[in-house]
């Protein structure tokens, strides 16, 4: 009896013991759940966020390269009309192009080695020339700016999809991680759910098991106890009892031998 009451109390002990423990390991699960959830959630918002800034900044990007670009074209064509042409017109176009101005170019070496000897040399260029090409030099500086500021433009444009790219990549491994973690401590917390559920019903069936083997027990005590008193009383009057059981006899012997001297008068009378 007593090994049965101090196995179940073992075993309630046991019992606390793993659902305090699971109790935690459940609240920790349900709290990084949330945790992660949370997470997910606020990196949802930040990818659409950065999304969206970089379409923004892609569309103002490329307006100002289409913008400059435009700039340069007008720029060429106002102060480098044969190089705008070349532009407008494709590679094969500028194969042809190139190749006509070299004719007119060799012709008119060939013409005034000719005439060299018999036409008088053209005169100095006019004053102005030196402001024309002044003018022609700040046009190319400027083209130049035009360019660097196109490639500028072209290199942030570049350098924006990379790292929209590179936020997509993270974003999606982030998710599918966020997704398989989340599924794991989801099995976990069921599978601890389930071993709490085992655990508190171990203890409620240790626990009615302790109650019964007490109570079994308290009544065996009780039991045994009245048994004690009642020996106790039977040694506590066991010599008084002993003889008024042997005057008990006595008297009964006594009482017997009367009334066979009796029976021994009344034969006799009934002779005579």
């Amino acid at each position: 009896m007593d090994r049965t009451v101090d196995n179940a109390a073992r075993e309630i002990s046991t019992a606390k013991d793993a659902i305090e423990t699971l109790t935690d390991e459940i609240s920790a699960l349900e709290k990084g759940i949330v945790e992660l959830d949370k997470s997910v959630v606020a990196a949802t918002k930040q990818r659409r966020e950065e999304n969206q800034e970089f379409k923004d900044g892609y569309a103002t990007n490329s307006a100002a390269k289409d913008l400059l670009v435009t700039a340069k074209k007008r720029l060429n064509q106002f102060y480098n009309p044969s190089m705008a042409f070349l532009a407008a017109t494709g590679d094969h176009t500028k194969d042809a192009s190139s190749t006509a101005l070299i004719e007119i170019a060799e012709h008119a070496e060939h013409t005034h080695s000719t005439v060299q000897g018999t036409v008088q040399a053209p005169p100095p260029p006019p004053a102005t020339w030196n402001a024309y090409a002044k003018k022609s030099q700040e046009s190319t500086g400027v083209i130049a700016m035009l360019d660097l500021l196109i490639k500028d433009l072209e290199k942030d444009i570049a350098a924006a999809k990379l790292d929209e790219q590179h936020g997509q990549v993270d974003y999606e491994t982030m998710m599918k991680e966020s997704a398989e973690k989340r599924t794991e401590d989801s099995k976990s917390l069921g599978a601890k759910l389930e071993d709490k559920a085992d655990a508190e019903k171990a203890l409620s069936d240790y626990s009615d098991v302790k109650d019964d083997a007490t109570s079994e027990f308290l009544a065996t005590v009780k039991y045994i106890k009245s048994l004690h008193v009642e020996c106790d009383w039977l040694l506590q009057y066991f010599d008084v009892r002993k003889k008024a059981r042997a005057d008990e006899i006595d008297s009964l012997l006594k009482a017997k031998a009367v009334l066979r001297g009796n029976d021994m008068s009344f034969l006799q009378t009934k002779d005579r």
